[in-house]
């Protein structure tokens, strides 16, 4: 895939720049219903919701029943994104599903709600974020160069948490800048159901995150953590474990 400065600046026309950046199709018909539909999520209160909850689903790879699209939403690639029964997306959210390989980058389940200026981010990735599932404000998900972010059922991110598959250079070479060294492969990111994330909270790439896991405000976790383990920390380390607290196990 094009770096995004390359895809926007580079050779042929302004119009098939745009398509291939935003839109993700070259056919003239979809690139008029891509922006009718990011017209009307300029439209605020009850009638753009209404408004969107009419004509936004079929912009999207699947859409199910009971969606809710909140305005100033920034769509790209929605071709390549899955959403399933009663998803919210609040105000000012980013779905970026761009892939010059997969149809489908971003699976959203069923249930889930997306508070405010969450970004999911994809760059030739994958994300897939399990029902009944809580992001808060401003988090930040991506997945970039084919490392994915999947996160189970039932989770709770907290404010401002970023989590990233696929977000370290190569820095091995001294005479190429990192820049140009490309992505290192590190597996992605793996969340798995009941696993509650605090605000602030960073998950770095080859990391999982076993069930019922719960990591404290500010984390950083540079490694995996196993079922029920409470960490805190940079780096984050165990600091117990949820059964010996509740006497299980």
């Amino acid at each position: 895939m094009k770096k995004t400065h390359d895809a926007v600046t580079g050779r042929g026309s302004a119009l098939s720049r745009y398509q291939e950046t935003m839109v993700g199709s070259h056919s003239f018909l979809s690139l008029l219903y891509f922006e009718w539909c990011m017209l009307l999520g300029c439209f605020p209160g009850a009638f753009g919701i209404a408004l969107r909850k009419i004509f936004w689903p079929r912009m999207f790879g699947s859409c199910g029943r009971g969606a809710v699209f909140a305005g100033g939403i920034v769509v790209r690639h929605p071709n390549r994104i899955r959403i399933d029964d009663n998803v919210v997306i609040s105000e000012n959210c980013v779905l970026d599903g761009r892939s010059s390989e997969s149809d489908a980058t971003i699976h959203i389940g069923r249930n889930v709600i997306m508070s405010n200026q969450v970004m999911l981010s994809c760059k030739d990735g994958s994300i897939t974020i399990g029902e009944n599932t809580g992001i808060n404000a401003q988090t930040i998900i991506q997945s970039t160069n084919g490392c994915p972010v999947v996160i189970g059922r039932d989770c709770i991110l907290g404010q401002g948490c970023l989590v990233i598959g696929g977000g370290s250079y190569n820095f091995d070479r001294l005479d190429i800048p990192i820049r140009k060294q490309g992505i290192r492969n590190d597996g992605g990111v793996e969340i798995r159901e009941d696993v509650w994330l605090g605000g602030k909270v960073t998950v770095l790439g080859g990391v999982v995150l076993g069930r019922g896991a719960v990591v404290a405000a500010g984390a950083v976790v540079t490694r995996s953590i196993p079922e029920y383990g409470i960490c805190a920390g940079v780096p984050a380390k165990i600091m117990k474990n949820r059964r010996d607290r509740n006497g299980y196990g």
